[in-house]
Formats: structure tokens, C-alpha cells, sequence
């Protein structure tokens, strides 16, 4: 059973127990891999911040976080995951988004043995390469 172990979302960490102990998950292993995941699917060109104001910040700072565009909450539900990502131009943006989305449940749910609440997919932008 995978359960939150504290209150604040953003510094929960889900816990599986078995008979020979316990596994805990910080949410910043959980977004470095859905972040991974994202990157690979077809038709994202790259992550995005969830505000305008997070890109100027990262470009003007030259951070290169693979966290940026991801926000991982963990409930007693399961996980909810918030992605921000940019999109090919050219491609359709919902069979982008159901993309993401079904390759980040499976690799959530499937890989690693998390439940998923929700994975949603906030298209911020199109990129022509």
C-alpha cells in the first residue's frame, strides 16, 4: 500500500510496505522520471515552466533543470502529476497530450508500481524546428 507520509505535498514521500520493510519515493525521483519519460515521446520538443515568468527566470539564469514542467503531488489517492511540455508544430497537440499521458500512467503505474490519480498535460507552447 503506498501511503503519504506527511501532510504537505510537495515533501511527501509514498511508502510501500512489505513483510521485509519499506520502500520510500521522494517526488523528486518521481518527476526526474516522468520528466525522462516525456522527453522520449513523440511530438514534445521540450519541458516547459508553469508560468512565463519560470522560463524568463531559467533562460536568464541558464538553469537546465529536468524538473522544470513537472509537479508531482502525492495524495492518499495515489499520484497527480501536472506536466508542462511544448509541442512540435505541425503534430496534433491531442494525440501529443493522450500520448504523454498514457506513457506516463504506464510508466508510473506499470515500471515502478504507483498508483496514478491523474496526469495532466498543460501544452504551453509550439516550437517549429
Amino acid at each position: 500500500m503506498i501511503k503519504p507520509e506527511k501532510q504537505n505535498a510537495e515533501t511527501a514521500q509514498s511508502q510501500t510496505t512489505g513483510g521485509k520493510g519499506k520502500i520510500e519515493i521522494s517526488p523528486n525521483a518521481i518527476a526526474t522520471l516522468v520528466a525522462n519519460t516525456v522527453l522520449e515521446c513523440y511530438g514534445v520538443v521540450g519541458m516547459a515552466g508553469k508560468t512565463k515568468f519560470d522560463d524568463w527566470r531559467a533562460g536568464l539564469l541558464n538553469l537546465d533543470d529536468i524538473h522544470r514542467g513537472v509537479s508531482v503531488r502525492i495524495t492518499k489517492d495515489g499520484v497527480t502529476v501536472n506536466i508542462y511540455v511544448i509541442v512540435e508544430y505541425g503534430t496534433r497537440i491531442s494525440e501529443v497530450a493522450h500520448g504523454v499521458m498514457r506513457r506516463v500512467h504506464y510508466t508510473l503505474s506499470r515500471q515502478v508500481g504507483l498508483p496514478v490519480a491523474a496526469v495532466n498535460v498543460h501544452v504551453q507552447g509550439l516550437r517549429v524546428s
